[in-house]
């Protein structure tokens, strides 16, 4: 099936190189990363025929900012390759913690001892972390560089549990196997409820799209095979013609399950059952599409003017129109200007903002680390654009919008409950987490 496996870094180093089948070249690696830093932004399409003679396409994935490639042999299913490959990312957040350049670079030789298992001749012999365990022998080297973007790495920004208590920062950025000397130690499971939000915005401010791409994800630390129940809000509600209970319906256009979750008690009760295995395990996707029951995160009041002389002065005013007691985090604006713009000045509403002019992209970043909810920024920004026509306005924007906003979801999905059924000795400890992205969030500056 697979011919090369090898991880990149987001620079194009080589992390790891694994020849399967022994007839792979030895610049594929680069050959993969000059051909994918060529494509537009959305990078499309995934998978690119490999230079390398043998006309042999390159499936790949990114995880943390890592390129997870594989080379396929012919017949071979891509499909079947970016699901192995999204697999491989769950398996090295298992067994070496948070996903990222450091902890690749510091468990190499446990990281090809897991492949050495994984495959045989470029074959897949089995991915689950239980049938893998008994075969892996190297010890992690665990590393804990503390980052809100990866959800492996929490006490995610210090969102309350259902014990009211808050996960130690670095409570999953661990192996899920444990360490020589933690064998005593209370085992722990981790729900996350994670959504992205993806909204485009015309110039008058009315949203043209909203889309919320969620999932609800289990990473269990419990060596135990106990059958977990998981209660979901009373009133949710899959489609439109649905409606359940008498409180405000959580509504979602369509959702999918893992193939292990029992579903007997979903229809009456909206509860999961679930007998999990030690690792990572996405229980549940969902969708929902323009109907999005809360307000969007952010409103952004754009005033642009200018003058013959070439000044060009954007004045942007940004609200936060999530509830007080919220607030949003990692908060970047990316505004893309005129390519003849030479310079810029700058007045910031508060001190801990700041603001570039990024030379490589023409565009300005503002970056703010925390707004709370029920605030209002704002920011002026002066260019000098020489020969400032109507032409040059025109590649101004549209602006993009990052974020994360924690312990809040836009569905207004919940989790009611989770409990282990049947007396336990050692129960875990249970940590249930709320985390919304931004996927996309683009504000247009000009009509059309």
């Amino acid at each position: 099936m697979f011919a090369q496996l090898f991880v990149l870094s987001a620079q194009g180093d080589r992390l790891l190189y694994k020849d399967l089948r022994g007839d792979g070249g030895a610049d594929l690696p680069g050959a993969f990363f000059r051909r994918i830093t060529a494509l537009p932004g959305v990078r499309a399409p995934v998978f690119l025929e490999a230079p390398d003679g043998q006309g042999r396409p390159f499936a790949h994935v990114r995880h943390a900012g890592l390129y997870l490639v594989a080379t396929l042999l012919p017949g071979a299913s891509p499909f079947g390759a970016v699901e192995f490959l999204n697999r491989l990312a769950s398996l090295l957040r298992d067994y070496c913690g948070a996903l990222h350049e450091q902890t690749v670079s510091l468990n190499f030789a446990l990281i090809y001892e897991l492949l050495d298992e994984l495959l045989d001749f470029g074959y897949i012999q089995t991915t689950r972390p239980d049938v893998l365990k008994n075969f892996i022998q190297m010890e992690p080297v665990v590393s804990q560089p503390f980052s809100l973007l990866d959800l492996s790495s929490v006490g995610l920004f210090g969102a309350d549990t259902q014990q009211s208590k808050v996960a130690p920062s670095s409570a999953a950025a661990r192996p899920v196997l444990p360490l020589r000397g933690e064998q005593g130690a209370r085992p722990e499971v981790f729900l996350d409820v994670v959504e992205r939000l993806s909204v485009i915005i015309a110039a008058n401010g009315t949203p043209m799209k909203t889309d919320v791409q969620g999932e609800i994800r289990l990473k269990s630390f419990f060596p135990g095979f106990s059958e977990m129940r998981i209660g979901l809000t009373e009133e949710f509600c899959v489609g439109k013609t649905e409606l359940r209970g008498y409180g405000t319906a959580v509504r979602v256009d369509e959702c999918s399950f893992h193939s292990s979750v029992k579903l007997d008690e979903f229809e009456r009760s909206r509860i999961l059952r679930v007998t999990p295995a030690q690792g990572e395990l996405t229980l549940m996707q969902y969708q929902l599409a323009d109907d999005v029951p809360s307000a969007l995160p952010f409103h952004l009041f754009p005033t642009i003017s200018h003058d013959a002389s070439g000044r060009l002065q954007v004045y942007l005013k940004l609200r936060c129109d999530l509830p007080p007691k919220s607030h949003a985090v990692n908060v970047c604006l990316h505004l893309p200007v005129p390519r003849a713009s030479l310079s810029l000045a700058q007045e910031l509403s508060s001190p801990e903002q700041t603001a570039a002019l990024q030379p490589s992209t023409k565009s300005i970043e503002w970056l703010v680390p925390r707004v709370q909810g029920g605030s209002q920024l704002s920011a002026l920004f002066k260019l000098e654009v020489p020969g400032l026509s109507q032409a040059l306005l025109r590649e101004l924007g549209p602006l993009n919008l990052s974020f994360e906003v924690p312990a809040h979801t836009c569905s207004g999905l919940q989790i009611r409950f989770l409990r282990f059924s049947g007396p336990q000795p050692n129960l875990p400890y249970r940590w249930v987490r709320y985390v919304t992205h931004s996927e996309s969030y683009v504000i247009r500056l000009h009509a059309g």
